[in-house]
């Protein structure tokens, strides 16, 4: 039961220790920068389909787990492995491979949001 504990605890402390380092760089080029926070996802999300396509992320997944899958560089790198995994099938999947794998996550996200938006009243932000 000890040994389980100390697995879970590092299996933790790896997503965290990545997921942390992601969003340190993020903080670091909001602050020292002028890009706009539209640019900033972007490129993030870019930055984990280059890094699949050159084979970084996918390493980087199988250590941390969802401190790399979450982020959304972990968008990036879902986008990429599912057009990639698609590819060995075909032109056409290749193209659908990628809308495939990230579906059941932007499903979730509209759902969920839309629940959201009937429960809750929405407001402008005020300065």
């Amino acid at each position: 039961m000890g040994q389980e504990m100390l697995l879970i605890f590092l299996a933790y402390l790896k997503a965290f220790a990545v997921g942390g380092a992601i969003c340190l760089v993020a903080q670091l080029v909001i602050n020292f920068t002028d890009l706009t926070a539209g640019k900033i996802l972007v490129y993030f999300m870019l930055a984990g389909v280059v890094l699949t396509a050159i084979g970084v992320y996918q390493p980087l997944v199988e250590f941390a787990g969802a401190g790399a899958t979450v982020p959304i560089s972990g968008f990036g790198y879902l986008l990429a492995s599912g057009a990639m995994k698609g590819a060995e099938k075909g032109f056409f999947s290749a193209i659908t491979g990628s809308l495939s794998a990230a579906s059941a996550g932007v499903t979730a996200a509209v759902v969920f949001s839309f629940i959201m938006a009937l429960i809750f009243k929405s407001k402008t932000k005020r300065n």
